[in-house]
């Protein structure tokens, strides 16, 4: 009996110290971190980093964070970061965020409010902390620019898996419920007030590939850039209005384009109609497209589902053999 029992203190002592050992590396390891962004002339403060959870889990609060890259033009700031990880399988994480944060890119910034934000992250175990999978969840999300231009959804599902056997070929997945674009970009798009406020589907399946796996260096350094993308299938439907797309695009190492989408639309009249509208498309074109289209449509037995092709090459987009418009060029920054 005395034997076993001093087998338990002695297992006791040892996981203590474990934990002891563990929660120290983590509290160094994010102060190492923000030391070496500074170094880099980031702007990287926390004004606590604290560990808690024993025995069983690493709980790490970073109070009061200011994080901002001059050279990508990227910042964010936040009251606070919880990142939570079971002390046996400290690779597993969970990140919670707070009810109000702030976001700025190299073209805006961005209040983000929520009623829930939490991500599950699993990485490797090797040193770089490679990206295996990711899942975020956002509730009553509202995403407001320095506008005060709102764009609002009751939820957003984002996921992200890393496809076996590949190096940095990854499944992405998102859905966003009840959209509701900023009054700005809805009056642009509907100047006549006859979509509703909110979108009734907003998703997609895509599956990318990119020049490096997403690591630690993707935050540290510079981003993985995409080199392939495919499109299962990419849906939106507002009001009686349909746009579904598919295809697959390679990307060169400027981020042009090549490649073919295919585009399902349905209502597409209406789609040209609020284009023309808007002003996006003047009137003498869109009268030249809609009859194009009206054609296509015909032909494939449903006026009112368009089902056409889109070509990217040579930096343009094209409808068949008809240039419409530049190509996007595809960088993260």
């Amino acid at each position: 009996m005395k034997r076993l029992l001093f087998v338990i203190v002695i297992g006791a002592l040892a996981w203590a110290g474990y934990w002891w050992a563990g929660a120290t590396g983590t509290r160094t390891g994010y102060a190492v971190w923000f030391d070496a962004r500074r170094a880099e002339g980031w702007v990287a403060e926390a004004s606590e980093i604290a560990v808690r959870g024993f025995p069983n889990r690493f709980d790490t609060t970073l109070s009061d964070i200011r994080l901002a890259d001059p050279e990508t033009g990227w910042a964010w700031e936040a009251p606070f970061l919880q990142v939570f990880a079971l002390s046996y399988r400290p690779n597993h994480v969970i990140a919670t965020w707070p009810g109000q944060h702030l976001l700025a890119t190299p073209t805006q910034k961005y209040e983000i409010t929520n009623s829930e934000m939490q991500a599950s992250v699993v990485l490797g175990a090797e040193g770089l902390l490679p990206l295996n999978r990711a899942n975020l969840v956002a509730d009553t999300l509202a995403i407001t620019d320095e506008g005060g231009n709102t764009t609002a959804m009751t939820s957003l599902r984002l996921a992200v898996e890393r496809v076996a056997e590949t190096e940095a070929t990854y499944q992405l997945g998102w859905a966003a419920d009840n959209l509701a674009p900023a009054r700005a970009t809805r009056l642009r798009i509907d100047t006549g007030g006859q979509l509703p406020q909110t979108l009734s589907a907003f998703r997609a399946d895509i599956e990318a590939t990119f020049t490096r796996p997403w690591d630690r260096r993707a935050l540290e350094q510079t981003r993985p850039q995409p080199t392939q993308v495919t499109v299962r299938l990419a849906k939106a439907r507002w009001g009686d209005l349909e746009l579904a797309l598919a295809g697959r695009l390679d990307i060169d190492d400027q981020g042009r384009p090549s490649g073919r989408i295919d585009v399902k639309a349905r209502n597409w009249r209406e789609i040209l109609h609020l284009a023309r509208a808007s002003g996006q498309i003047p009137d003498v074109l869109a009268d030249q497209i809609e009859t194009g289209l009206a054609t296509l449509a015909q032909l494939s037995g449903n006026r009112q589902t368009l089902d056409v092709p889109l070509d990217f090459r040579g930096g343009r987009v094209f409808l068949g053999p008809v240039p419409i418009g530049r190509a996007p060029i595809i960088r993260l920054r």
